[in-house]
C-alpha cells in the first residue's frame, strides 16, 4: 500500500459558513488530510457551522478560526465549498473577501465549486479568468468578467473549479493536484474567448430534490419565527445604545 502523502506540510484554509453543502467541504477535508495536508475551517464566527444537502439541514462541522484569527500568510492554499446559503453569506462579509483577495493577490491556489465562485466575483477577482460553475450563476460570473465553460473541471491558473456535488470525482484529484504544485500555471487570460451558452432547464435532480422534500415541522417552523423575533430584538437594542 503506498503511503505517499503529497500535500506534507502544507497549510490550507477552507473557508464556509453556515450553509455549506456538506459533500462539498467534508469530502475535500478528508481528502486532504489523508494527502498529509493541516486544514483549518475558516469562518465568519466561532462553534460549528451547519451543513446542508441542498436545503435539507445536514451535519455540523467545527470552526478552528473565525476570519479575524486567521491570516491568508499561514497557508499554502484556499477551498471554497459552495451551497447557495454559505457564499452568499461570505460574499456579504468584507473581512472574507479581503481574506480571498489576498490568497489572489500572491496567487496562491484557490479551489471552488458550485455556487462558491459567488465570493470571487463579490471579491472582483474574475476579469478575464476561465472557470465553471453551478450553472444557474453562469450569468452572474459571465457578468463579472469571466468565461464560463460547462465542464466538470476548469483549471486556469491558480484557480480550479467544478460545477457540483455531481463532479466530485474530477474536483477531488484536481483540487489535491493543484495544492500540491509549488506554483500554478500561468493564467489563460484569453480575451475573446466565448463562453459555453447556458442551460435550457435547471439540473432534474436539484428540482427532484426540491420537489419531494418532507414538510417543514411545526418545531422548525416555531424555532425560526424565534430566531427572527431574536434578531429583531437586537437590533432594536443596538439602535437604542
Amino acid at each position: 500500500m503506498s503511503t505517499r502523502r503529497p500535500l506534507e506540510g502544507r497549510r490550507i484554509a477552507a473557508l464556509a459558513a453556515d450553509g455549506f453543502e456538506k459533500v462539498e467541504l467534508t469530502l475535500p477535508l478528508r481528502a486532504l488530510k489523508r494527502a498529509g495536508a493541516k486544514v483549518d475551517v475558516v469562518s465568519l464566527r466561532r462553534g460549528r457551522i451547519r451543513g446542508v444537502n441542498l436545503h435539507v439541514p445536514a451535519r455540523r462541522v467545527g470552526v478552528d478560526k473565525t476570519i479575524s484569527e486567521a491570516s491568508p500568510r499561514d497557508y499554502d492554499g484556499l477551498l471554497l465549498p459552495g451551497g447557495f446559503i454559505n457564499p452568499d453569506l461570505l460574499r456579504q462579509s468584507a473581512p472574507a473577501r479581503a481574506f480571498v483577495r489576498a490568497f489572489a493577490a500572491t496567487d496562491k491556489p484557490i479551489a471552488t465549486l458550485c455556487h462558491g465562485p459567488w465570493v470571487l466575483a463579490s471579491a472582483g477577482l474574475l476579469d478575464g479568468r476561465t472557470l465553471t460553475s453551478w450553472p444557474g450563476i453562469r450569468d452572474d460570473l459571465v457578468n463579472a468578467g469571466a468565461t464560463w465553460l460547462d465542464q466538470d473541471l476548469v483549471r486556469d491558473g491558480n484557480l480550479t473549479t467544478s460545477r457540483g456535488p455531481q463532479d466530485m470525482a474530477a474536483f477531488v484529484p484536481g483540487m489535491l493536484d493543484t495544492f500540491a504544485k509549488p506554483s500554478p500555471e500561468p493564467a489563460t487570460r484569453a480575451p475573446g474567448r466565448e463562453s459555453d451558452p447556458p442551460r435550457d432547464a435547471p439540473p432534474g435532480p436539484a428540482v427532484a430534490a426540491l420537489r419531494w422534500s418532507p414538510k417543514p415541522s411545526a418545531a422548525a417552523v416555531v424555532g425560526i419565527g424565534l430566531a427572527a423575533a431574536a434578531q429583531r430584538a437586537l437590533r432594536g437594542r443596538a439602535r437604542q445604545h
